[in-house]
């Protein structure tokens, strides 16, 4: 074989070589091994849900099924609304269905909300939420069946092992009824939910390539369905020496986005359209990225990285948070690895505290903890005491029991408002919890309701004119600073014949008649409405009825109450202005002078205007002849019709 035909074969082995099915990965010689930067993310990708658009619904309804691999989790719920959408409805039922103990942090600032659970397996402090207790319901048609027999549909979303849930109630008019789940649904702006593990973030030392370069690799592999979205992409690296030698590599689908905010400064390298938050304009990008792993990491070998710091694939996300400990040359030769070794799970002492929340009635302050609380989240208790040491609780039945009069264990009375502090000594803790513990003495507070007719609140009344504005204030006394007070709802009752007006809703005025006026100077809660002013049948009365609730700053437990007043209404110019007595005998006095005064006026007209022959009696005129006693009897007679007609017309 001769020199060129040797360099022919050479060159053949060469190409097919290149064809064979090594991958990049085993030619970059990158072994990618679990390592220590911790990678979190939300998203709208469900294993299984659907979302409907429910027109005109005065209830909706949302599902939450959610599967546990723990025997107790901790899972934080937020309800929320868009302020720019100004239709809000009358209830949102949120039905929740679990498989094991969860402790639920619920927050639905605003919303009229009911949480249909089983009380079993869900515990949870959230004031201002109506609880429908789930007792004998324990599987997903179950729950299913017993949303939809409460109204329409809007969404359901099956979840595992969920730390965090956004739930939007804002409508969702490109999904029409009904709402049938569908496998790997995109939950859209509806649901964005953080799984409780964090991704698997991976990493590699990149072989013959030299320096302390480092790579951060996120991909978001493509969702069911192609929309334009953008995706949040936080950066936070703890160097020690400054910046670091680093290049981030954003790769996703190409109708995505990225918002990035990171603490250092980087070179970045993005597909799509990509925008800083310290320079929020957006830009293209010209480079495209390899949409496979190994071609990701033949891209950082590229730029000379020499270390794949974090390298993560991610379901089609929403926002992603990426820390790392340390960055650079503060790295060892090659990447740390992460712990396998699972850590025992202790008590959470945080959440047990939270879970105490006083309620003051009968001149007493009492706190209960249920034993499955501490159970379920693994605590061992020694003690359960107040302030003084000596108050300790008591085992009643299911759950520990603490309860002291005012007077007594330490209690502090400021302003209907009794304090004290709970001490908790944990078998795991060498040093006690301390938590302290407010509630309101309701009974010897008022709340007043009235109705205004000025905007200055000078002088309260009971009676209302139809198409008249009313000014009503609730107040409360003593006025106490640390207490909120809430207007839950308002409405005025026309009686069975008529609908009842809708005034106020959480804090919001329903329709374009009813307006939010400032607070008073005691924070007396004021509003303003428009009663229409025609009604068939027009309504004598109404009962303006208000419900309220007092909650502590300190986070205590909400307490409702409600306030009614009953209105006189009456047609437009008879307002019911009060007239007292003597303004009533003053009125009827000047009436009947009046009346006397022209009774003896017309009398002296009409006695002053006769002729005298009309005054002469008729008898006094002799019987005259026969011929002329029809005329003479004519005569007599128009003269007599005179007065009357007088009289009539007077």
């Amino acid at each position: 074989m001769d020199h060129s035909t040797r360099f022919l074969v050479v060159a053949l082995l060469l190409a097919v070589g290149s064809l064979s099915p090594t991958s990049v990965a085993q030619a970059v010689h990158c072994d990618l091994q679990p390592v220590d930067p911790e990678v979190t993310y939300f998203t709208s990708q469900v294993p299984n849900g659907c979302v409907a658009h429910v027109p005109n619904a005065t209830v909706q309804v949302h599902i939450l099924l959610l599967e546990f691999s723990r025997d107790s989790s901790e899972l934080k719920l937020t309800v929320n609304m868009s302020k720019q959408n100004g239709v809000q409805p009358r209830e949102v039922l949120l039905v929740l269905g679990v498989n094991q103990t969860v402790f639920l942090r619920l927050q639905a600032p605003g919303i009229p909300l009911r949480l249909a659970f089983s009380p079993k397996h869900v515990f949870h402090k959230s004031p201002g939420v109506d609880s429908i207790h789930l007792s004998n319901i324990t599987t997903k048609s179950q729950f299913l069946n017993w949303a939809d027999a409460r109204g329409a549909i809007t969404s359901v979303a099956e979840l595992n092992d969920p730390q965090n849930i956004f739930l939007h109630l804002d409508a969702a008019p490109r999904s029409p009824p009904p709402c049938s789940p569908e496998p790997h649904k995109d939950m859209g702006d509806t649901l964005e939910w953080q799984p409780h593990a964090g991704a698997l973030v991976q990493g590699c030392r990149l072989e013959d390539v030299g320096g302390h370069k480092e790579a951060h690799i996120l991909r978001v592999l493509p969702g069911p369905e192609a929309r334009s979205r953008t995706v949040n992409v936080r950066v936070e690296l703890s160097c020690a020496l400054g910046n670091p030698h680093s290049v981030l590599i954003l790769q996703g689908p190409p109708y995505l986005s990225w918002f990035i905010d990171t603490n250092h400064t980087m070179q970045i390298l993005t597909t799509g359209k990509y925008s800083f938050k310290i320079f929020p304009e957006e830009n293209k990008s010209n480079i495209n990225l390899p949409d496979t792993r190994e071609g990701l990491l033949e891209e950082a070998r590229r730029l000379n990285a020499s270390v794949v710091a974090s390298f993560v694939e991610l379901p089609l996300a929403t926002a992603i948070s990426l820390r790392a400990s340390r960055c650079g040359s503060e790295r060892p030769t090659s990447p740390t690895p992460a712990r396998t070794t699972p850590t025992k799970e202790s008590c959470n002492q945080k959440l047990l505290m939270d879970l105490l929340q006083p309620k003051c009635t009968n001149g007493t302050m009492t706190l209960g903890l249920k034993k499955n609380y501490i159970l379920g989240l693994r605590c061992n208790i020694i003690s359960l005491t107040f302030w003084d040491s000596s108050c300790q609780a008591e085992d009643v039945g299911d759950q520990f029991v603490l309860h002291s009069t005012y007077s007594s264990c330490g209690m502090k009375v400021v302003e209907n408002v009794i304090n004290n502090e709970v001490i908790i000594n944990f078998l795991s803790s060498p040093s006690p919890m301390q938590k302290k513990v407010q509630c309101i003495d309701t009974e010897s507070l008022s709340m007043q309701l009235g109705l205004y007719l000025t905007p200055q609140f000078l002088q309260a009344s009971n009676t209302i004119e139809l198409g008249q504005q009313g000014f009503v204030q609730v107040s409360m006394s003593p006025p106490i600073p640390d207490l909120t007070l809430t207007l839950e709802s308002c409405q005025l009752d026309l009686g069975p014949e008529a609908d009842t007006v809708e005034l106020i809703q959480s804090e919001t005025a329903k329709g374009s008649c009813v307006s939010l006026l400032s607070p008073g100077p005691r924070g007396d809660k004021r509003f303003s409405f428009l009663l229409r002013g025609y009604m068939v049948p027009t309504p004598k009365a109404g009962i303006l009825n208000c419900s309220i609730s007092l909650f502590l700053s300190s986070g205590s437990e909400k307490i409702y109450r409600t306030v009614t007043m009953r209105l006189n209404i009456v047609s437009p110019g008879m307002s019911g202005k009060t007239l007292v007595l003597p303004a009533v005998l003053g009125i009827t006095f000047g009436a009947f002078l009046i009346g006397a005064l022209l009774t003896a006026a017309l009398w002296y007209i009409y006695s002053h205007t006769r002729t005298p022959s009309k005054r002469e009696p008729v008898v006094a005129v002799a019987a005259p002849a026969s011929s002329e006693s029809s005329s003479t009897n004519h005569s007599i007679g128009s003269t007599q019709s005179t007065p009357c007609s007088t009289s009539s017309m007077a």
